[in-house]
């Protein structure tokens, strides 16, 4: 089962994205993770990234598509995957149809966690104080929201448009109550499926 983990920055996708993962036994592919790492070991790609994510922007389409094509092509990803950060943008979205069509594959269900800012913007805050993320500051926080908003939130219209079912979660709730509505959203469609 091929799903995308979606919802706007501090919406909690990390740390649902680790339940869904031990539950179904999907891979969590996260985008976001995968480029700090890479800025962090100070490789070609991460030096290219590092600034683009410092100031809250969008890593460009191109480069983005080339790192998930590549992960998606490995063996542990043949069974699905659970996207997070990706796609991103309604080009990144078509671009990840036409990857997974070449192989008979599409997506199957986009789970969107919905958060109201005041909550994503403390959320984010406090995740600075823990965890000494750099691009966890309120300026970039605020314009890492207006590109969620205008950027990536039409993604979800782009796969309710292609008949891709998209489940939205009410995402301001303890950490328990969000995972049990992922896993019933999950369990109606794997059960649709089968």
């Amino acid at each position: 089962m091929i799903t995308i983990l979606f919802g706007p920055p501090g919406g909690g996708k990390g740390t649902q994205a680790a339940h869904i993962t031990e539950r179904f036994g999907l891979p969590h592919v996260s985008t976001g993770e995968m480029l700090r790492k890479e800025a962090d070991k100070g490789t070609e790609l991460g030096n290219e990234v590092a600034p683009i994510m410092a100031e809250g922007r969008l890593v460009p389409d191109d480069l983005i598509v080339r790192v998930i094509e590549v992960r998606l092509a490995e063996p542990d990803a043949a069974r699905g995957v659970l996207l997070d950060g990706f796609p991103r943008t309604v080009s990144q979205a078509d671009s990840l149809d036409r990857m997974l069509g070449k192989s008979g594959r599409r997506v199957d269900l986009v789970l969107c966690l919905d958060v109201p800012e005041q909550v994503l913007v403390d959320r984010l805050l406090g995740r600075a104080r823990e965890e000494g993320r750099a691009d966890d500051n309120l300026d970039t926080i605020q314009t890492r929201l207006t590109v969620y908003r205008r950027d990536t939130a039409p993604v979800l219209d782009h796969y309710r448009n292609s008949g891709v079912r998209v489940e939205t979660v009410d995402g301001d709730a303890s950490v328990e109550e969000v995972t049990r509505r992922i896993y019933k959203a999950m369990d109606r469609v794997a059960g649709s499926r089968a």
